[in-house]
This record gives C-alpha cells, sequence and structure tokens, in this order.
C-alpha cells in the first residue's frame, strides 16, 4: 500500500495543458515544479490508499467546479513564476 496526493497527478497534468496554451511562460523543468508546488499549496490535498479510493477521486475530477477551480489555482502559480523565475 501506498499514501498518495491524488491532487499531485490533478496538478501536474493541468501544469502542463495551462502551459501549452501560454505560449510566453518558460516551462523549463525548474519553472513547472515551481509551478506545481505553488499550486499545490492552494488546493486541498486529497490522499488516497487504495485503488478504489483513487478511481472516487478521480469521480470528482469530472465536476466541473472542481475542475475551475484546479485551473485557476494553476494559473496563479504560472503568474507568481513568471514573475519571481529562480533560474
Amino acid at each position: 500500500m501506498e499514501l498518495i496526493n491524488f491532487m499531485e497527478d490533478v496538478v501536474s497534468s493541468y501544469v502542463d495543458e495551462v502551459i501549452e496554451s501560454d505560449g510566453g511562460f518558460c516551462g523549463c523543468p525548474r519553472c513547472r515544479l515551481d509551478v506545481i508546488a505553488i499550486a499545490l499549496n492552494d488546493v486541498k490535498p486529497k490522499y488516497v490508499v487504495t485503488t478504489k479510493g483513487y478511481a472516487y477521486a478521480r469521480m470528482g475530477e469530472l465536476q466541473a467546479q472542481f475542475r475551475t477551480d484546479t485551473i485557476v489555482a494553476v494559473t496563479k502559480a504560472i503568474n507568481v513564476v513568471r514573475e519571481n523565475p529562480r533560474h
């Protein structure tokens, strides 16, 4: 068994999606990880242990408000990193 923060996978996938649509963002590995870290600090964690729990969490991801809140957190994080890149 393994303890997983489901939101890490969600935020990582949304970061890639938002960076692709934003042609002006660096997207280097350092900036990408900075965005993920900042966004994860802004969203509520969802910890799961079993595959059933993971599947249940994935169902929640389908809700429009969940997606919107996560993309807003990612967009805010991208703006923070854009203003203060550490590379």
